[in-house]
């Protein structure tokens, strides 16, 4: 007879087998079985590896892009801020569709003129940023693979992409959908900028049919000729100048092209009303909100680091991090410099041109970022401060009205950082770079070799022109079909924003004024002024 240690121990036997018997019949046993070898350390293969990098590039690239789009909530703020009360409304409608319409503008056709031949240009000037396509995944295969070029002199010259078109095609890879995210926002802050510089007088239809015509092809044809293989990138290949024209984010490319624009657009729309006196001297007419305007400074500078340093397109490269101290130190040297000069001069420090100054700092820096060292970055910025207390005043002295400073900042900015590349380059970085082995050298570090700076000024002028040309082209055209550019005199002196968005900005501050009973003697410096 079985005592009851022995029953125990019995039962306990039998249940084990039992789970045994169970266990090898289960689905699970086997799928445990089959998950023990990988939990041996098994050495990578490259095709994963290759799988991993893209995977951390594509989420890089992302990231940076959404920072970028912040920017525009950035521009949001300090150009409503900069403008008066009564035109609150209206600015911040201004910079809030400009995103949406330059979106769909880029996404009919714009990318596709901009980056739908970067794996098809002829001269094989298919890289055009640091880490290049290739780091999304982009290189060697049939997606943005058609540029159309001209041959002379026997070399080949991009003019534009055409695939990509509507983001469709089986050719469309998941690479190229990244890009297009991120070259997107990019174009939409290219296309805010004549928002400030027009603001307090420029018609709603009139902004929302230009704002089209920047993201569908004004921002990206230049920007071909730069970033998508196109012909200012194959200066190196085709004509030995250094590297081609090297932007690595966007001082030309995005903010030149933005300034000159707002350039060519307030010349043709003439300034505001009593902004000038009868003699012609300007006289100030200040924003409304300073503490709005220094609040999207802010954040603007803080877009800025997915401006720049996401320029790599890679989250795997060791330079993202100068990338991002450069930045900083630009920033910080050129509002220095802006609030310091003014105070010396004019005896106050003034609260819009620290912010303008800043601004003015990080544009320079956008170009040669990822090319030069901390100290030529905190000169740079320097530089960009002076330059921007500079050219508001003349502009503002030769009857240009820029109500936010954005000609000065973008355009003058822009343009002394694409200058700075040709200059600051120290020969560290680079290899490959429109597919020309060795480092990017300026003027200061290459033997007094004059070449990269040549490419530098060749792409400012072909910036300049391209802007000033095609962009007051499609102002003069929407112009004459609307009949105007700009709202009639009365909207203007009783603001914008009740004639034209039907709402106010501050409703408990701002009389409700009817544009048709403003007294002709606040207008009649405005009768014989010219109507684009």
């Amino acid at each position: 007879m079985i005592d009851s240690t022995n029953r125990r121990t019995f039962s306990v036997a039998l249940l084990l087998l039992i789970f045994a018997a169970l266990a090898t019949l289960t689905p699970a046993a086997h799928a445990q079985s089959a998950a023990i070898p990988a939990l041996e350390p098994a050495n990578p293969t490259a095709a994963a590896i290759a799988d991993h990098t893209r995977a951390i590039n594509f989420v890089w690239t992302l990231v940076a892009g959404f920072l970028v789009m912040f920017m525009q909530a950035g521009f949001a703020l300090l150009e409503t801020g900069m403008c008066r009360a009564k035109n609150a409304a209206h600015t911040m409608s201004m910079n809030f569709l400009v995103y949406s319409l330059g979106m769909i503008g880029f996404f009919i056709c714009g990318y596709a003129f901009m980056m739908g031949g970067v794996n098809g240009a002829p001269a094989g000037s298919a890289i055009p940023l640091i880490g290049g396509p290739q780091s999304l995944g982009l290189g060697g295969g049939s997606s943005l693979n058609h540029m159309l070029y001209i041959t002379l002199f026997g070399k080949h010259w991009g003019l534009c992409g055409y695939s990509g078109f509507f983001l469709s095609g089986p050719a469309i890879s998941a690479g190229a959908i990244v890009l297009f995210l991120y070259m997107m926002v990019f174009m939409d802050t290219a296309a805010t900028i004549p928002t400030g510089a027009l603001a307090e007088r420029w018609s709603f239809r009139s902004f929302t049919i230009f704002s089209l015509c920047v993201g569908g092809f004004l921002y990206s044809v230049y920007g071909c000729w730069m970033w998508g293989g196109g012909w200012l990138a194959s200066l190196g290949v085709n004509c030995g100048l250094g590297h081609g024209a090297v932007d690595y984010a966007g001082s030309s490319v995005v903010h030149l092209q933005g300034g000159v624009m707002g350039f060519i657009l307030c010349a043709m729309i003439g300034p505001r009303i009593g902004k000038y006196d009868p003699q012609g001297n300007p006289r100030p007419i200040f924003g409304h909100h300073m503490p709005m305007v220094m609040f999207g400074t802010f954040v603007l500078a803080f877009g800025w680091f997915g401006f720049n340093a996401g320029s790599s397109l890679s989250g795997t490269t060791d330079r993202i991090g100068l990338i991002a101290v450069n930045t900083m130190l630009a920033s910080a040297s050129a509002a220095v410099t802006s609030c310091f000069y003014l105070w010396k001069v004019y005896g106050k420090p003034d609260p819009s041109m620290m912010c303008n100054g800043m601004l003015g700092g990080l544009v320079a820096i956008t170009a040669p970022c990822a090319f030069i060292s901390p100290p030529a970055a905190f000169l740079i910025g320097i530089v960009a401060g002076l330059l921007v207390v500079w050219a508001v005043l003349m502009f503002e002295r030769k009857g240009i009205d820029d109500p936010v400073g954005a000609i000065s900042v973008h355009g003058v900015g822009g343009l002394w950082g694409i200058l700075s590349v040709g200059l600051f380059a120290n020969g560290t970085y680079g290899d490959g770079y429109n597919n020309i082995p060795g480092n990017i050298t300026g003027l200061f570090y290459g033997h007094h070799s004059p070449k990269q700076l040549l490419a530098q000024l060749i792409a400012a002028a072909v910036c300049i022109a391209w802007n000033l040309l095609a962009a007051g082209l499609v102002f003069w055209i929407i112009g004459r079909f609307l009949g105007s550019n700009r709202v009639p005199p009365g909207v203007e002196v009783a603001g914008l924003d009740i004639p034209e968005m039907g709402a106010p900005g501050y409703p408990e501050f701002v009389a409700h004024v009817g544009y048709e009973s403003i007294a002709s003697s606040e207008i009649s410096d405005a009768a014989d002024r010219r109507q684009y």
